[in-house]
């Protein structure tokens, strides 16, 4: 577990003890503001986490809500803890049983909400001033699956990359705090794999096995389930734009519940 801190801004991430291949260092939960502060993703439901979480809370002059960036298990699992421990307290979220619904370009507190789905279809990330708060959307280090509305996805980043923000404080990873940089850096990563994509069906290729192969050759073995989500992401918007060729195998299973590097 450790402490993130963001320089000019009166927030701090807890990093769960929760590392792996599909959660890099660990999960990021972040807390803002004070009396009464806000929480976002908050986390594992591990009794460490959730100790250091609710100290932190208590050290800022209580919570006013629990957001939800997406409701993976590494984000969400632990929700159920904390607003038992402040109850009441509301949680916001864009799906579930919940006592705000998101809606895009709306306000929850002290943030403007910005839907950001791709990583996973409730996905949102949550600005207030020049910082942006991102979930899986963007990473301190890596590159995120898609497991769908990959258009979507690129238009939120594109949406961001607009902002003149100077942090962006991500689920997993590290402070980013070149934002821009860091935004065309995924966009072209995106747009690179889709053009080995594009290529590579121009060559012949037609299964995914093939297709990865081409595409995402640089892809460890283990990640490569993953690689096969966002390949189909990437499939299914050639198919909208009306340029995927026909007898493509589809379909790469169920997504899972977190980031991967380069995907």
């Amino acid at each position: 577990m450790g402490r993130l801190e963001l320089t000019g801004h009166d927030a701090v991430g807890i990093r769960a003890a929760n590392p792996g291949p599909l959660t890099l260092s660990g999960t990021n939960t972040w807390i803002y503001g004070r009396e009464p502060c806000w929480l976002i993703d908050p986390g594992p439901a591990l009794p460490e986490h959730l100790d250091a979480v609710s100290a932190e809370i208590d050290a800022r002059g209580g919570l006013g809500a629990v957001l939800l960036t997406h409701d993976h298990p590494d984000h969400a699992e632990a929700v159920p803890e904390i607003v038992r421990r402040f109850s009441p307290v509301p949680l916001a979220a864009a799906r579930g049983t919940v006592s705000a619904r998101l809606e895009d370009g709306e306000r929850y507190g002290p943030f403007e909400l910005v839907a950001s789905p791709g990583h996973a279809p409730d996905h949102f990330a949550f600005v207030v001033g020049d910082l942006c708060f991102s979930g899986d959307a963007v990473l301190g280090e890596g590159s995120v699956f898609v497991s769908g509305q990959l258009a979507e996805y690129l238009g939120s980043l594109r949406l961001l990359q607009a902002r003149r923000l100077t942090a962006i404080a991500p689920g997993h990873g590290p402070v980013v705090d070149d934002p821009r940089t860091k935004l065309a850096h995924y966009i072209e990563h995106r747009e690179a794999r889709e053009a080995a994509l594009v290529s590579a069906l121009a060559s012949g290729k037609r299964t995914i096995d093939d297709l990865l192969d081409a595409a995402w050759a640089d892809t460890p073995a283990e990640l490569r389930f993953a690689a096969a989500i966002t390949l189909e992401a990437h499939l299914e918007k050639l198919a909208a734009e009306g340029r995927l060729p026909p007898g493509v195998q589809r379909g790469s299973g169920p997504a899972g519940p977190g980031p991967t590097a380069q995907s």
